[in-house]
């Protein structure tokens, strides 16, 4: 084959250039020669990272290389258990790292899975079936209702033919094919010569030529869209990275200036000033950072997973939290994917039709009033000839209602049903005689049938293909009148702009029928009933969602497959922002636009309508150059490579394609929007909590590196001692910090901006924090370590008080960054009671540390009297009071 395209094609040109014969197909021989030559017909599956590169991963992070040489270095210098505990850590934390990333290794497996396991196809002059995988470019395939189309095919003759491609290019409507060849720039979405991989039969029969397998279709063309998308870290973990980078060098330039100042300046001995540089350095380093980042994010997903929101990428759970954009497929994400009758017009009336999907429950309204459709004879007959000049059926299993057929045909089902109209009935007075199918060449279906009053034709289909054929209509009484052509263009043209397809209806006496129904036997004469407005309508709880993303700030954009009139329209009626200003922009006018130019547009427009993957693609990075954090959410096949690229893709869980599961970090068990508001909620608990946990821990950290760089530069005793720093630094982030990670989200969290992504994890206020309370630990500490030392305490006592006193401290801050902005006093207290178990836990474990004598003998602690209890009490409180006095200060 020399053609890249087959749609421009001719079918005798496409035969030819796949060496494909209609009359006899290949051969067995030349099907197995082509089979070595093109490969199976399957979406091979690109491989992931290995396992062992994803385990190394995990000890790359600065802050962990920083804890490794840490424990290197108190290793060599012979403090074997603190080494140990510190290799403890990084290990859990590598290992929770790794099993969460493995679970999301599986993106593209789904696309095995798109390709049927069977095909009926012309070999040697005989239809036989074969397996969908041995299929070759040149076989010819037939193809009936219910088929899922195992590969891309020419199409070369067709009948009533009719497929699904919403999982491809998002119509939520069957496309009608034909085989007539089309323009070279025809986009996907209007190929009606083409039957894709993956792609649904629902109605008619076809015959076709292969054009293209594996790798090659569409389906395998968006397979390496999705492999080439870049994954992209989230702004938590960039933050992250580019703080502990920072840690790292402060580090290092404290040990290293400790070092120096106690050999050069105070003469100190080079061993035991390295030793002092390293319980430094383990006292500054938050041990407890990396399993607080991931245990912060477990419960975040754990919090998701029960909103319904199902995190497959563990860092991605934040990433909602600072989005700004959310772009959102129409079909099945936004709307039912249910085509619903919502407006009828009949002998010269409008009605509205309440309820949506396909159970008939709903009625029939004239402003205020429910009509009975008996007393409406025009009304009665239109909704009997949508009934009639129909092939589907509705169909309810274990309370759940479906339609076999084609959704357009379902629709006018469901609409006569719920005015009464009983599809058994209808049919058994009616009884069909023979059918005209509906071909898209001529946008109409006819059926004849036996009546009470003789022969009857009904004929459904465009309203330009059936107007122009009517001699009269029927009136409100249902008499026969004078037809006003120009009034129910107007209505139609009414019904169109709020995106609703138009169905026209008509009927004439088929007396004049004998022998076979042709066209010419509906050609004129006809009596027009009225028109049925139909739309796949939005969701309830979608347009509640997007009102309460947009109040958060986000910006919600749709990208679509379907029509531009269709998808704006949606857009409107959901409230999305800015659609009832800037036109929707089609998928022919995005090819125009310069890559120089498209994330201003992007950024301004929010309708996309007829969007091909690649544009997809390319829309959300146009959007992420801009500067935009990006959730993408959809569906089908065709969403799968944006779904990769965006900083979050969010999968649909129920109607959700599995190549659309694979490429997302996130899938709605419920296919509900509303769910998307829920997750940016926990989202943004998350980071908060996140913050929270590294305010608390930084200035406990470095306070008490502190109280030992003043001991240190001032040649004081030391207060205490290295294997102090870690037991305060582990006991306190498991029992202390790790206690935040529970808050629940607070109040105002869904009235905020979203957050700035430039904006440092480490920030001014943050810093002004850490000083703040980092002093008051370092006044508090030496307070108590020169009282106790004047009160005739021991060296053990004092700095055991001293100890005591950290702790103390830590505790009562504790309290305070339970809300960083807002005061203790207005959050609720018991809210969180993890935090006060930690806290009591957290006492018990002091108290061993104080009177137990294991710990007496090998920390090298002693008892203390219940008045230096009072002091290091009055020390915690003094902490606390100051710090909402700091907060009260910055509110102002």
């Amino acid at each position: 084959m020399t053609a890249t395209t087959a749609h421009d094609l001719a079918t005798c040109d496409a035969l030819r250039l796949t060496g494909g014969s209609l009359e006899t197909g290949l051969t067995s021989a030349e099907a197995r020669a082509r089979l070595e030559r093109f490969g199976e017909n399957l979406v091979k599956v690109r491989g992931g990272t290995s396992a062992w590169l994803r385990l190394a991963r995990q000890f790359t992070a600065p802050l962990v290389l920083v804890l490794i040489a840490a424990a290197v270095v108190t290793g060599f210098l012979g403090e074997w258990v603190d080494a140990s505990v510190i290799f403890i850590v990084v290990v859990v934390n590598a290992i929770i790292g790794f099993l969460q990333e493995s679970k999301a290794e599986s993106a593209l497996e789904a696309l095995m899975k798109m390709v049927v396991a069977e095909a009926v196809v012309r070999r040697d002059g005989k239809k036989i079936r074969v397996n969908s995988v041995e299929l070759v470019p040149g076989d010819i395939v037939m193809l009936a209702g219910g088929d899922r189309v195992p590969a891309d095919i020419r199409l070369l003759e067709t009948k009533s033919l009719q497929i699904d491609e919403s999982s491809l290019t998002g119509e939520s409507v069957p496309a009608s094919k034909r085989p007539d060849p089309l323009h070279a720039d025809t986009v996907l979405a209007d190929r009606v010569n083409m039957a894709y991989a993956g792609s649904l039969v629902t109605a008619g029969t076809g015959t076709g030529v292969v054009w293209a397998t594996g790798d090659r279709t569409e389906t395998g063309r968006v397979a390496f869209l999705i492999a080439e998308a870049v994954d992209l870290t989230t702004p938590l973990t960039q933050k992250i990275a580019r703080f502990s980078g920072v840690l790292l060098w402060v580090i290092l330039a404290l040990a290293a200036a400790l070092f120096a100042y106690g050999v050069l300046v105070r003469g100190g001995s080079v061993i035991e000033m390295l030793m002092a540089s390293v319980a430094l350095a383990v006292g500054v380093i938050p041990e407890g950072l990396p399993a607080a980042i991931t245990i912060v994010l477990a419960i975040g997903v754990s919090r998701m997973a029960k909103r319904r929101a199902i995190i497959r990428k563990l860092p991605a759970v934040e990433t909602l939290g600072c989005t700004t954009v959310i772009c959102s497929d129409k079909t099945g994400t936004l709307t039912q994917n249910k085509m619903t009758v919502q407006r009828i017009h009949a002998g010269g009336e409008t009605f509205e039709v309440s309820g949506t999907g396909y159970e008939p429950r709903g009625a029939i309204h004239q402003g205020q009033i429910t009509m009975d459709a008996a007393l409406k004879p025009a009304l009665h007959e239109c909704l009997h000839a949508g009934m009639l000049c129909n092939d589907s059926a509705i169909i309810e299993k274990d309370g759940a209602w479906s339609i076999a057929g084609d959704p357009t045909e379902g629709a006018l089902l469901v609409a006569a049903e719920k005015a009464g109209l009983s599809h058994a009935a209808i049919h058994a007075g009616s009884p069909r005689v023979d059918m005209i199918p509906f071909e898209s060449d001529h946008m109409f279906r006819a059926t004849l049938h036996d009546h009470v009053e003789g022969r009857r034709i009904y004929k459904a289909g465009a309203l330009e293909r059936l107007l122009d054929r009517c001699t009269h209509m029927l009136d409100a009484r249902g008499e026969i009148v004078a037809i006003d052509t120009e009034a129910i263009r107007e209505v139609a043209r009414s019904f169109g702009s709020k995106g609703m397809r138009v169905i026209a209806f008509c009927r004439r006496d088929g007396s004049h029928v004998s022998g076979d129904f042709e066209h010419h036997h509906v050609s004129e004469g006809l009596t027009f009933l009225g028109l049925q407005g139909m739309i796949d309508p939005p969701r309830e709880e979608a347009i509640a969602a997007v009102a309460k993303c947009q109040a958060a700030g986000i910006r919600v954009k749709m990208i679509t497959g379907d029509h531009a009139v269709t998808a704006q329209a949606i857009a409107k009626q959901i409230g999305i922002a800015g659609a009832d200003i800037v036109p929707a922009i089609s998928g022919r006018e995005l090819a125009e636009i310069s890559d120089a130019d498209l994330p201003e547009i992007a950024d301004r427009t929010a309708v996309f309508a007829r969007v091909a993957p690649e544009q997809k693609l390319r829309l959300v990075r146009a959007l992420q150059s801009r500067g935009h954090i990006l959730a993408m959410t959809g569906d089908g096949v065709n969403d799968g490579p944006a779904l990769k690229q965006a900083d979050i893709g969010i999968a649909m869980g129920i109607t959700g394609t599995d190549v659309a599961k694979g490429a997302a970090s996130m899938v709605l068990t419920d296919d509900n929007f509303a769910t998307i508001a829920a997750a940016v909620e926990e989202g943004r608990g998350v980071y908060d909590n996140l913050i929270k946990f590294l305010v608390w821990t930084l200035p406990v950290s470095v306070g008490f590196a502190l109280i030992l760089l003043t001991s240190v530069v001032f040649g004081l005793t030391l207060p205490t001692l290295p294997v102090h720093l870690l037991w305060v630094n582990l006991t306190t982030a498991i029992l202390l910090g790790l206690m935040l990670v529970f808050e629940p989200p607070e109040a105002d969290i869904m009235k905020r901006s979203p957050r700035d992504q430039k904006t440092p994890i480490f920030d001014f206020a943050m810093f002004m924090r850490t000083a703040l309370v980092s002093l008051i630990m370092l006044a508090g500490s030496y307070w108590v370590f020169f009282y106790e030392q004047n009160s005739s305490a021991n060296i053990a006592q004092t700095r055991t008080a001293v100890v005591n006193t950290v702790v103390a401290v830590a505790s009562a801050y504790l309290i305070n960054c339970r809300s960083l902005r807002r005061s203790i006093f207005s959050i609720g207290w018991f809210s969180n009671p993890r935090l006060w178990l930690g806290i009591g836990l957290t006492g018990v474990l002091q108290l061993i540390f104080t009177y137990a004598p294991l710990m007496n003998r090998y920390l090298h602690t002693a008892p203390l009297d219940a008045t230096v209890w009072l002091r290091i009490l009055g020390v915690a409180v003094g902490a606390l009071v100051l710090v909402e006095v700091e907060k009260k200060i910055r509110r102002a």
